[in-house]
């Protein structure tokens, strides 16, 4: 049984790091994809968004001297190299893919166009987005907050290394705890950290719920499509 049907997976940038300083690790770059794989084989429609912080982030790159717009573009390049990784990956399991651009970058892939995402679910495909929004200062969190809203997604899938949202930083306070779920006026009262205020935004006003869980688990993505209560659950309320 699937709670999700159709959902937009946000990794980041960094997670494809593994123990590696920077780059791309082989071995998570194909545990993530096999557990996509496995859940795209059974009948989900499946969106990713990936993050370039493992290459580089247009932020961290302004503090270094760098012209923000610039930077923030060199940012997007990188979310394209990290599709086209995982595009192959995909590809080198047998699973159908397609990746979509925010701007024109042929014959990288194609441009995003809410056509092509409806034909590429028709075909069975699972859809890669990169270069952001194609837009300098939004995150790829926002990017994923948009592409989730546009192509009508259930859910809002956020992997990370953490197993959801907590009180503090659990990897730096030991003492704290995790919600099981929250809704949005909640996590902003709190101050905490789930997306940026962008995404955010779209996903309260457009009713996306967000799921944070552990994508460096091996299965997590499949229980979490059937149901099972493995994260945090993120909703308007």
């Amino acid at each position: 049984m699937l709670k999700y049907k159709r959902i937009l997976l946000k990794l980041s940038g960094e997670a494809l790091m593994g123990n590696k300083p920077s780059g791309i690790d082989e071995e998570r770059l194909m545990d993530y994809v096999s557990q996509i794989k496995e859940v795209s084989d059974m009948g989900v429609e499946i969106g990713i968004v990936i993050g370039g912080g493992n290459i580089f982030r247009g932020m961290s790159g302004q503090a270094k001297g760098f012209d923000r717009i610039k930077g923030d573009y060199m940012g997007m390049l990188a979310t394209v190299i990290n599709g086209l990784a995982i595009q192959s990956a995909l590809e080198s399991v047998g699973t159908k893919c397609r990746l979509l651009t925010a701007v024109e970058m042929s014959p990288v892939g194609a441009r995003y166009t809410p056509k092509r995402v409806n034909d590429a679910f028709e075909n069975g495909e699972v859809i890669i987005f990169g270069f952001g929004t194609g837009n300098p200062f939004f995150t790829t969190d926002t990017a994923a907050a948009l592409r989730a809203v546009e192509l009508r997604a259930e859910v809002l899938l956020k992997g990370t290394r953490v197993d959801g949202v907590y009180t503090a930083d659990p990897e730096k306070d030991p003492s704290a705890t995790r919600f099981s779920k929250i809704t949005f006026t909640e996590a902003y009262e709190k101050g905490l950290k789930i997306m940026d205020l962008t995404a955010i935004t779209l996903c309260t006003e457009n009713n996306m719920p967000i799921e944070v869980f552990d994508m460096n688990k091996s299965g997590n993505l499949k229980r979490l499509v059937q149901g099972e209560a493995i994260g945090t659950l993120v909703y308007k309320g």
